[in-house]
């Protein structure tokens, strides 16, 4: 084999291509990359699924949970009737609104008060189930992917943190 024979053996021989595994260095294989970003999409699309799935609840709890969404759109639909009411007829609207003059400042304040711990604690309470399902559906899977296994009792502590291994003890 001649000289050209040679170069292109040790560029090409043995089973690898030297061209490409330089190339790739520089510029990510394609294929490979398309597959690494199918597999992204894929892994976060199952996690928002996990994350937004509801859990089975009653027909009491669905009850409820409509009743508690009437508020905002009844305040918000009565306050735009304030509106028509006014402009079809003011003299009545205009009786209504002195009615409202004569409640005394500490029954609004009562009012606002109670509208304010309402609106409140239901944002409270749903940011705490968003924040529970989120527990729920992506931190055992990320535990379990990192904890240390025990062939005997399951995942171990490596620091040797008492409390720790107490609740990965009662966890499995």
């Amino acid at each position: 084999m001649g000289l050209i024979g040679e170069v292109l053996a040790a560029i090409f021989g043995s089973g690898r291509n030297v061209v490409r595994d330089t190339a790739e260095v520089f510029i990510p294989n394609a294929e490979a990359q398309a597959q690494r970003d199918h597999s992204a999409r894929e892994a976060a699309l199952g996690q928002f699924g996990a994350e937004f799935r509801a859990p089975e609840r009653g027909r009491f709890d669905r009850l409820m949970d409509a009743l508690n969404r009437l508020p905002r759109p009844a305040m918000a639909l009565g306050t735009l009737g304030l509106f028509v009411s006014a402009m079809i007829d003011p003299v009545w609207f205009g009786a209504r609104m002195a009615g409202l003059a004569l409640v005394p400042e500490p029954l609004w304040w009562l009012l606002g008060a109670i509208v304010s711990f309402y609106f409140g604690a239901r944002h409270l309470e749903k940011g705490r189930d968003f924040r529970r399902d989120l527990m729920r559906s992506a931190v055992p899977p990320v535990i379990e992917r990192h904890a240390p296994q025990n062939a005997s009792t399951g995942p171990v502590n490596a620091d040797g943190n008492a409390a720790l291994d107490d609740w990965l003890k009662h966890r499995h």
